[in-house]
């Protein structure tokens, strides 16, 4: 098993809002498309065929929530840049980039959505 997460997805009420904000987060386009179950899903940067990626969602039973699990999305070289972008776009940011030793960096902010996400970087 080359990677525990494969897929995941992230819950959104307004799902324009929620792209324009992980594409500004991220630096990169939110590939759009409706899916036959009736749900919106917009492509994060980066999501490729054989590698973990993930998705803004919107459609019925995906309710947006700063509780339960946490994605850690990649940062990048260093995970500042990202981070300087969350509250600009109008996210909040919960936990500042905070050293882990080790093993790098992490951040977590509150999308526009309500969901808790975090950002890991080596630097």
């Amino acid at each position: 098993m080359a990677n525990v997460i494969n897929w995941f997805e992230i819950p959104a009420k307004n799902f324009d809002r929620a792209c324009a904000f992980y594409s500004n987060v991220l630096s990169g386009e939110i590939h759009k498309m409706d899916t036959p179950m009736g749900t919106k899903m917009g492509f994060l940067p980066g999501t490729v065929p054989d590698v973990v990626g993930g998705a803004v969602v919107q459609g019925e039973g995906y309710e947006p929530s700063n509780k339960g699990s946490v994605v850690y999305l990649n940062g990048g070289p260093d995970l500042s840049v990202p981070l300087s972008r969350v509250e600009k776009a109008g996210g909040k940011i919960m936990m500042p980039k905070t050293s882990i030793g080790e093993n790098g960096f992490m951040a977590h902010f509150v999308d526009t959505e309500g969901n808790r996400v975090a950002l890991h970087s080596m630097k």
